[in-house]
């Protein structure tokens, strides 16, 4: 029975997290590069929610181009280098709470622009979202900043043999302690900032829509489907994270086969967490119209460019 249980994970990783893992990189990272890259060469003018979609961005690319290392090593039960495992979980929970917190700086910069339409407030200004941005940065390195100095303990612990993920650490009450304070500052808090923006910005359009005759369906449905995409990707994730963390108290004196059940549930939420970083691209698209605009203009063009040189 023991036996069983332990293999529930093994083949979890193996055949589950590795491709899925694998699969989630070729799409996301494509996708990513391609929206950064026409950022980059294409967007002729940058407004305040190109500067947090552009950041949005590049997290998701960096957080993507740690999956195939992951997918490799878990396909063929290898573990990372010391310094490996180091920086891949720093990178993977960096961007995993950047993401959240530019989504909800999208949502302040939409629900300002409700607000000032003439773009007159500072916030709404280019200059001010790189600053804002580069505070984000800042706040998420500090915030996970700790979790560096966790995984060497880990990694002492174990010989420098064995690279566990956070939830899979040694477990001490300083580790559960900071997994659930990072859940709470790094993504509830900023979580219900988003749900209250997007509320806010719902009932706002509806009035507008009441007054004007106008109809705003497609922003609001925009920033509620934003929110629920962040609620049902990360919520399980953290949930059994933190699950996970407790099953592995001493005190408690759980069979060897209800922690690896847990654990299984929770390798089934790992890689819905980062699903997030494929489907980012989509809102890209949909937030702002210039850079749908922008886009067609660059698709009819090719379009046209292809026609001459089958004429020529």
């Amino acid at each position: 029975m023991a036996s069983n249980c332990s293999d529930i994970t093994t083949l979890l990783l193996k055949h589950y997290l590795s491709p899925v893992y694998a699969t989630e990189f070729a799409i996301g990272f494509l996708v990513n590069l391609f929206v950064i890259l026409f950022y980059v060469f294409c967007l002729p003018s940058w407004k305040s929610i190109n500067v947090y979609m552009f950041n949005l961005a590049i997290s998701d690319l960096i957080c993507l181009s740690t999956l195939p290392v992951l997918s490799y090593n878990y396909m063929n039960n290898q573990d990372f280098p010391t310094v490996g495992c180091v920086v891949t979980r720093y990178i993977l929970h960096v961007n995993l709470y950047s993401s959240i917190l530019f989504m909800m700086w999208v949502g302040v910069d939409r629900l300002l622009l409700l607000w000032y339409p003439q773009r007159n407030h500072i916030l709404l200004t280019w200059k001010a979202s790189l600053f804002v941005s580069f505070l984000n940065w800042i706040w998420v390195t500090a915030e996970t900043g700790p979790l560096i100095s966790f995984v060497i303990n880990d990694l002492k612990k174990n010989n420098w043999t064995k690279c566990n993920d956070f939830a899979s650490m040694y477990q001490t009450d300083s580790v559960l302690t900071y997994s659930l304070l990072l859940t709470t500052i790094g993504y509830v808090l900023p979580m219900l900032t988003l749900c209250l923006l997007s509320s806010r910005m719902v009932s706002l359009l509806k009035k507008r829509e009441e007054v004007l005759g106008t109809s705003f369906q497609r922003p609001v449905s925009i920033m509620k489907a934003a929110a629920l995409m962040l609620l049902v990707f990360y919520t399980p994730f953290h949930v059994m994270r933190n699950i996970r963390l407790v099953s592995q108290l001493p005190s408690l004196g759980l069979f060897q086969c209800t922690k690896a059940y847990i654990e299984a549930v929770y390798i089934i939420t790992r890689p819905i967490a980062f699903a997030h970083s494929v489907i980012n691209p989509v809102f890209y698209v949909l937030m702002t119209d210039r850079f749908k605009e922008v886009l067609q203009e660059k698709w009819n063009q090719f379009r046209r460019l292809a026609k001459l040189r089958r004429l020529s």
